[in-house]
């Protein structure tokens, strides 16, 4: 998969170093995989949820924070749309990452 603003973890894990080999874990190896729907994402990450037909959630770091990604499985891309702590999560509208 293309993963779009990496910067976006890389900018995260400077302030929070405790975390930073996690997401570095889950960068390489979603950038390794081929989803073709919310299924296959399912499969790989049995943790993950899938809110709608494009947004996934995933829990790092023993659910400690969290990480929401858009995905375009038609064109293989990734878009990370928020990393936070779940109360940093509580303040986000879902609806507009």
């Amino acid at each position: 998969m293309r993963i779009i603003l990496r910067k976006t973890l890389n900018d995260y894990s400077e302030k929070n170093p405790e975390v930073k080999s996690h997401l570095d874990a889950w960068y390489w190896e979603v950038k390794h995989v081929k989803w073709d729907s919310p299924t296959d994402v399912k499969k790989s990450h049995s943790k993950s949820r899938n809110v709608g037909k494009d947004i996934v959630i995933f829990n790092i770091l023993g659910n400690r924070f969290r990480l929401i990604i858009r995905v375009n499985y038609i064109a293989s891309i990734v878009y990370i749309r928020f990393i936070g702590t779940h109360k940093e999560y509580d303040k986000i509208d879902i609806e507009e990452v």
